[in-house]
């Protein structure tokens, strides 16, 4: 899955601290190798989620190149990482405005990978509870990063507005 034996090593261990450290949460309702196949798979693609982006050099973004002897980069294109890192800043802050049950829920499932049985256990509720729960949850973030975006674009509109010189 990943194309690397380093990094399938590396999961592979990482499953095993996971095992380790979950087998209390193990109920016995289905195999044990279902269990920790679903366990691996999550750990698997909680790591393919927070991969990072390649690096490339400033020397190879800036040499021209071959084919048309132009630019490889447009140096002045928005940087895509910068916009996923203010996006991530306001996610998180989203995340700070959910109610409590809310936030917690999400995190344990979205964030941190349990599932909707073990996040009963944890906070002491139904599995049912569980899934409403983040479905509230994430239907308030997608309010909350609604109204953030709306914000930004008509702050954007505004400084726009504000340097364009008045023509009467």
């Amino acid at each position: 899955m990943v194309g690397n034996p380093a990094d399938a090593e590396d999961l592979m261990q990482e499953a095993f601290l996971q095992l380790f450290r979950k087998i209390g949460t193990f109920r016995g309702e289905s195999a044990f190798s279902t269990w920790l196949h679903r366990m691996t798979v999550n750990v698997v693609l909680m790591r393919l989620r927070k991969k990072s982006l390649p690096a490339a050099s400033l020397e190879e973004t800036t040499e021209p190149d071959e084919e048309t002897g132009g630019p490889r980069k447009d140096i002045g294109a928005p940087d895509l990482g910068l916009s996923g890192a203010v996006d991530r800043v306001n996610l998180e802050r989203a995340i700070g405005q959910l109610p409590p049950g809310y936030r917690a829920v999400f995190v344990l499932h979205d964030v941190q990978g349990y599932e909707h049985n073990e996040i009963a256990d944890i906070m002491d509720c139904s599995v049912g509870n569980s899934k409403s729960q983040l479905h509230k949850a994430r239907t308030r973030l997608r309010e909350l990063l609604q109204e953030s975006a709306r914000d930004q674009a008509r702050h954007e509109r505004q400084e726009a507005k504000a340097q364009t010189p008045n023509r009467n």
